[in-house]
């Protein structure tokens, strides 16, 4: 079908409203909203399934919470039989993705990329569906393109419409150096919508740029252009920043099953129904239930004990999660976790600064002692007020605070 060509009209029946509603779930914006919902409609009446593509840069080694937002979305759209396509943006990573920047973000060198890699797939695999998950790398039509074609797909686009971008109309604006090759990031994600004939691409809201040129560059390329579903961004255990792992505000997916439960049982009461809409699989009316009961005068904290469950069973197990809460809630009555490290130290007896420090329970001797001066060290369950301690050869549970804790034997 050739641009401007009206596609062919399909009827909307419950299966596509259905479908649209999940779309809608929780985006932000969804465009064009009538173009999606004739495509949904022609794959419900002819069997044919709509290629949906999610592009991750390999920019760290681990995925957080953060990046499920829209890996959930992919999950729903899989589960109504249309492909997904996990694109692992092994050669836009070498540019760098300059979307939200202030400054010239460097690009990462090739090992660094493989290493990321490796595991981005397996994690994401924690969300989707491996078997009907189509992995794809960039890498595989844009090197090909070699400095010719690069050329060619630049002289498809227009600086006018590149300093649209907000990111690089501020930096201009004041003066803040824009490297040429940055100007090729959008341009090649926008290609990789070309190289995978996509009808939708998903992403957060700092990328509805890149997807709108992929739009732009699919009808340039005579395909039928795809539509865009942007996701909000997940703010962080702060509540204020995005998730990220620079910003240690993150929940990692691979983290251990009691450290993501405490995790997300310290978020705030008001973040928590974001977290519900974008990371639960509760359908929308038992959260809303739920939201009332609270607003009712329901403990906050119940609601968001079933949150953490649900995530922790999601990436570990229902009886890991169970674990999970019941460590939490020993924690909270001041008992010992079930799994704490254990070491062996020599030179009995040993003063409490000492120990402290060599158990990696505080950072210096002297601030061990304050931490001994404010009442803030157990041994044995026992608080310690004594700095002038020393513990002779045995085995105690050391604790700090609330949360460090430590089994160490004295030789």
């Amino acid at each position: 079908m050739s641009p401007g060509t009206p596609p062919p009209s399909y009827p909307i029946d419950d299966r596509v409203r259905e479908a649209l509603a999940i779309s809608r779930r929780g985006c932000d914006e969804l465009l064009p909203e009538a173009d999606w919902t004739a495509k949904l409609a022609r794959s419900a009446a002819t069997g044919v399934p709509l290629r949906i593509k999610l592009g991750l840069d390999p920019t760290a080694p681990d995925i957080h919470l953060g990046h499920t937002v829209v890996l959930n979305k992919m999950r729903q759209l899989q589960d109504l039989g249309h492909t997904v396509i996990f694109l692992i943006g092994d050669f836009t990573s070498m540019i760098g993705d300059p979307s939200g920047r202030n400054t010239t973000r460097p690009p990462l060198t090739r090992e660094q990329i493989e290493a990321n890699a490796q595991t981005y797939y397996r994690q994401a695999s924690l969300v989707l569906d491996p078997d009907r998950t189509e992995i794809r790398y960039n890498s595989e039509w844009s090197d090909p393109l070699g400095a010719r074609g690069m050329i060619q797909l630049a002289a498809r686009y227009t600086v006018a419409r590149m300093m649209e971008r907000n990111d690089f109309a501020e930096r201009f604006k004041a003066g803040t150096p824009i490297s040429v090759h940055e100007f090729l990031y959008p341009l090649m994600q926008g290609y990789d919508s070309v190289a995978l004939k996509s009808d939708l691409e998903l992403g957060g809201t700092d990328q509805k740029f890149n997807l709108l040129v992929g739009r732009a560059l699919q009808a340039e390329y005579g395909q039928e252009p795809q539509c865009i579903l942007t996701m909000p961004l997940l703010e962080g255990l702060d509540g204020v920043e995005k998730m990220s792992k620079s910003k240690g505000n993150y929940i990692g997916i691979t983290e251990p099953a009691n450290t993501m439960f405490a995790k997300l049982l310290s978020i705030s009461d008001t973040l928590m129904w974001k977290y519900f809409t974008l990371l639960s699989f509760r359908s929308e009316a038992e959260i809303a239930k739920l939201k009332a009961e609270v607003e009712a005068g329901r403990n906050p904290k119940e609601a968001k004990v079933l949150l953490a469950k649900e995530i922790t069973a999601r990436f570990h197990s229902a009886a890991a999660a169970d674990a999970a809460e019941a460590d939490f809630e020993n924690r909270a009555r001041g008992g010992i976790p079930d799994e704490i490290p254990e070491l062996t130290l020599s030179g009995a007896p040993l003063g409490l600064g000492a120990l402290l420090k060599q158990a990696g329970l505080a950072p210096s001797s002297s601030e061990a002692l304050r931490l001994v001066d404010g009442g803030g060290v157990r041994i044995d369950g026992t608080v310690v007020g004594d700095k002038g301690l020393k513990l002779p050869a045995g085995t105690y549970v050391v604790q700090v605070g609330k949360r460090k804790f430590a089994r160490v034997t004295l030789n």
